[in-house]
């Protein structure tokens, strides 16, 4: 216990450290506070994206699938990758559209392209609201996490609390810095949680040091384990369409990814940003998977899958490499937490208290994302031990998800079409995020009568059939076609961008 407690406070403390070492000013302008002055290259970007999109649950949740069900866990490798490579089309238009007319938040985009506060404030309530679960279950995963580490002798509601404490004395910094201390963090932590489990799972495949399973492990896993959900069972044949569909859309409509765009030096900044986290996405899950699939051939956690990474690192290396384990865990989760924190109070400050009749200073911006970010963790930490005990937690984080591709109609199509206009926007946001409400918590886990669809892929159908009535019923003014049109010549370079000089690489 004193050895994984000692590992987990270096790793804290070299976190705090980078932020003190690398800050540049007590008092950032709002600017440099919601996008990081607009300054960082591929490699940063990089390490942001993928450490604000895999949180601590890849190595519960989904290794628990790899593990328990197969290469069912390999699912969320194929949404990831191919929603970074929507990223990579996205870079061009929303980098320009951010510099030009400084952009700040993802809703920041959707209410200028329909010039409309309403379709700004409901985007953003949609993107608070389904990151909200999310710290929620990161919170009780860092419950789970402090157990091990004290080597179950506080308990559960010990090891909460002391998780609370931890992530909560975390969000001091987070509230201070904003957005450049969050990248900057950032790459330790990826190095430490992503690159240490692709090197772990490298050695482990070549059987270095005793370890427990290796990749022959891998190619002797049952049939069984070969199966997908809708090949025979209880789902349907459109269950995993529906869950990978639902991914690549979402992939790009949480805030916490698009605000990477925001905080590049350029296009090809994100550009290159972008193929590196496919890269490295790619390389770390496949391989975590791999160790799965290992697990699952053995039966090493056949008990209970969802802590097989802890069951197997200490098979391997007792001690001191569950306590490496715990140490990446806690490195993804901070990194998840920190991102959703920073843009909700953003989004908070933003695009819900700010509007066209209330325009605020930077310092007033600043003071209003900073108190969001306090209120939203105490919150988060409030219902995370009020509910820690409720099997229903799920229920939440599925219907957060399916919630959160209903920003896809009117940020995807405003970006690359030039049509619609903000009736349709916002009344395809409201009913299809009410339409996936609504089905998710009737139908939970999928719609067995629509071939095992989920309530959020209804809801989109029911958004993207609403947005082109509706923009059909209402039409568009001549006034609005000339805005729009140039808002599309600054998309195509007509406009020059403008750039940034305090640049990082």
């Amino acid at each position: 216990m004193i050895l994984m407690m000692g590992m987990l406070l270096v790793f804290y403390a070299v976190v705090v450290g980078i932020l003190y070492v690398t800050q540049k000013t007590d008092h950032p302008n709002f600017e440099e506070y919601a996008v990081g002055n607009r300054s960082y290259g591929p490699i940063y970007i990089a390490a942001s994206y993928i450490n604000s999109w895999w949180p601590g649950s890849t190595w519960t949740a989904f290794f628990g699938l790899a593990a328990g069900s197969g290469v069912f866990g390999l699912y969320g490798l194929a949404y990831s990758i191919v929603g970074v490579a929507t990223m990579y089309f996205m870079a061009t238009r929303a980098w320009r559209w951010g510099s030009v007319y400084d952009l700040r938040t993802q809703p920041d985009l959707i209410g200028l392209r329909f010039d409309s506060d309403w379709a700004k404030k409901i985007a953003s309530f949609i993107g608070v609201v389904s990151l909200f679960p999310w710290v929620i279950l990161g919170m009780q995963a860092l419950g789970t996490l402090f157990d091990y580490a004290g080597d179950g002798h506080w308990g559960i509601k010990t090891s909460l609390f002391i998780g609370l404490a931890a992530i909560v004395i975390r969000q001091f910094w987070t509230v201070k810095m904003g957005m450049r201390g969050l990248i900057l963090t950032d790459v330790f932590q990826s190095i430490v949680a992503y690159g240490g489990t692709a090197l772990i799972a490298v050695l482990m495949m070549l059987g270095v040091g005793g370890s427990p399973i290796s990749i022959t492990d891998v190619s002797n896993v049952a049939g069984d384990y070969l199966k997908m959900p809708g090949d025979g069972g209880t789902y349907g044949p459109l269950y995993i369409f529906a869950l990978i569909f639902t991914g690549v859309i979402g992939s790009l409509c949480w805030p916490t990814s698009f605000q990477r765009i925001y905080t590049a030096s350029g296009v090809r900044a994100v550009k290159k940003g972008t193929v590196q986290t496919a890269f490295l996405s790619g390389l770390f899950y496949t391989l975590l998977m791999f160790i799965g699939l290992a697990v699952a051939s053995t039966g090493l956690a056949a008990d209970n899958p969802q802590v097989g990474w802890f069951t197997v690192m200490n098979d391997w290396g007792g001690t001191f490499f569950l306590g490496l384990a715990i140490v990446i865990v806690f490195a993804a989760s901070m990194g998840h937490i920190d991102a959703s924190v920073q843009v909700s109070g953003l989004q908070i400050a933003n695009d819900l208290v700010q509007g066209k009749e209330r325009k605020l200073s930077d310092a007033q911006l600043t003071r209003i994302s900073k108190a969001s970010m306090a209120v939203f963790m105490i919150l988060a930490a409030v219902l995370a031990y009020a509910t820690r005990d409720m099997s229903r937690m799920q229920l939440l984080a599925q219907m957060s998800y399916q919630g959160i591709v209903q920003l896809a109609v009117p940020l995807f199509l405003g970006i690359f079409w030039r049509g619609g206009n903000k009736y349709g926007a916002i009344s395809g946001m409201v009913g299809g995020f009410a339409t996936a409400a609504v089905l998710t918590w009737i139908f939970p886990d999928d719609i067995h009568a629509l071939g095992s669809l989920t309530g959020g892929i209804v809801g989109l159908a029911v958004n993207l059939v609403l947005f082109f009535v509706v923009s059909a019923i209402t039409g568009r003014t001549d006034e609005e076609k000339a805005r729009v049109d140039e808002f599309f010549d600054v998309a195509a370079g007509k406009k020059k961008p403008v750039l940034t000089t305090d640049l990082v690489v």
